[in-house]
């Protein structure tokens, strides 16, 4: 099993981190190339503008679409949620839309409104609430059918699934519950 973490901008190394708990090993994904071999790719948060500008000129942008297409999971994390949504609002800017899901960036607020918070995790029969840490998070305003809901906090749909892609409005790489990063190895098996 080897996971990629797109590595360009954003806070890769704490991805790397989580995976490296779960005994799951990771590379540093910053050309094409890289995606060669891997069973999933991480796009961890950071700032979206940004990532789609470097993604261009390194040709990622559309190296992660095959990928995709491929049947490569994804994980997309606040930043790499808004890259994999279908439609992106506040203001509207390109994605790669590998999710039917339509996103409003900074949905819960500005840097200073940024929390730390629980949440439900249902698939967690244990222990089902979950640790989340929301910093300028996008907000997922509609899901299309295909959709599946994974976690929720105070009633909005915060983690999903559809296929081979998986998204997160906040950030599980910034604690130590590894519950989503072991939810995508599965994906990714």
């Amino acid at each position: 099993m080897l996971i990629g973490v797109l590595s360009l901008q954003g806070d890769y190394r704490a991805h790397r981190r989580s995976f490296g708990e779960i005994g799951v090993s990771t590379c540093e994904v910053k050309k094409p190339r890289d995606l060669d071999n891997l069973d999933g790719l991480v796009i961890p948060g950071g700032e979206s503008t940004t990532l789609i500008k470097l993604m261009e000129s390194s040709g990622l942008w559309s190296a992660v679409s095959d990928f995709a297409a491929r049947g490569g999971a994804l994980f997309g994390t606040c930043a790499g949620m808004i890259l994999l949504a279908d439609q992106v609002y506040n203001p509207p800017q390109r994605s790669l839309r590998l999710i039917n899901i339509a996103v409003e960036r900074n949905g819960y607020g500005r840097q200073i409104d940024s929390a730390e918070t629980y949440g439900s995790f249902p698939q967690s029969r244990d222990n089902p609430e979950l640790e989340m840490v929301f910093i300028r998070a996008p907000r997922i305003v509609s899901i299309g059918d295909e959709v599946e809901t994974l976690a929720t906090c105070n009633g909005d749909v915060v983690l999903g699934r559809q296929n081979n892609v998986l998204v997160a409005s906040f950030h599980p790489e910034l604690t130590s519950d590894y519950r989503v990063h072991s939810y995508f190895i599965e994906m990714a098996s």
